[in-house]
């Protein structure tokens, strides 16, 4: 049994950001994309279904698609962190089913939607799957989450580590809840967290979003663009040398 792993050569990149410009090595960075699925960006999702306005997430789509498409080319990790829920919601305490269905009216996880007669949030459910015009490829990871945080009893840091993962950029909806959340806690866990201003949205006030670029930007981590994540990494793809050290002949490999 050969427990070696690869040894990936850096591949750095410098984009704009703030608080200061900044330099990250695509080898060792992921792309997480938060809960762009249909119950949260569709207008016959659960978000829509309760009176929130859904329509800013479609300027996210076209950017988002061509990032992900960009970091697949630069070997970077695309992962889809989506909301789906136990059917039985088991593991589910009162006062997230609260925090679903402030009202108590039996709107929140686990009801129908009007339009489509589907369970909101629900693990294999239409409103779990990913909003049209993004779409998953081989190679993608997906992690499920049923919590404000990816990772509250979810195996997402497990991943990040096999994959050997320092550096990750944030993106997906709604910006101060579910990424922040995430966001946060990767910062607590020894991650670097960047977050990707133009890839975010909220269906919450312009405030919160504003508070959320500010928390994340003093406390958290940094804040940059994809659009100039995208010139730094087509130009880094064109100009890479090689990819990695290969593997030891006979090993035995894991695959996540």
């Amino acid at each position: 049994m050969d427990l070696t792993r690869p040894v990936r050569a850096p591949r750095p990149v410098s984009v704009p950001a703030a608080p200061q410009r900044l330099t990250l090595d695509l080898a060792r960075t992921a792309l997480i994309v938060v809960d762009m699925q249909n119950d949260f960006c569709s207008p016959k999702g659960w978000l829509a279904s309760i009176g929130l306005d859904v329509s800013g997430v479609d300027r996210l789509i076209p950017p988002l698609a061509a990032t992900v498409s960009a970091l697949r080319a630069a070997e970077v990790p695309v992962i889809w962190l989506t909301w789906a829920s136990r059917p039985d919601r088991a593991n589910i305490p009162p006062n997230v089913l609260h925090a679903y269905d402030i009202a108590g009216e039996g709107g929140g996880i686990g009801a129908l939607l009007p339009a489509t007669g589907t369970p909101a949030l629900e693990e294999g459910s239409w409103g779990a799957a990913l909003v049209d015009g993004l779409q998953p490829r081989p190679g993608d990871i997906h992690v499920t989450k049923q919590r404000m945080s990816g990772f509250f009893d979810t195996p997402l840091d497990s991943v990040l580590r096999n994959l050997r993962v320092d550096t990750l950029l944030f993106t997906g909806v709604n910006a101060d809840q579910c990424v922040l959340a995430t966001l946060t806690d990767a910062a607590c866990l020894g991650y670097d967290a960047v977050l990707l201003e133009d890839g975010v949205a909220t269906t919450s006030p312009e405030f919160c979003l504003r508070a959320t670029l500010y928390n994340v930007e003093r406390c958290f981590g940094f804040v940059a663009r994809g659009a100039d994540l995208l010139t730094a990494v087509r130009g880094s793809t064109a100009t890479a040398p090689d990819k990695a050290v290969p593997a030891p002949a006979h090993r035995t490999t894991c695959t996540v």
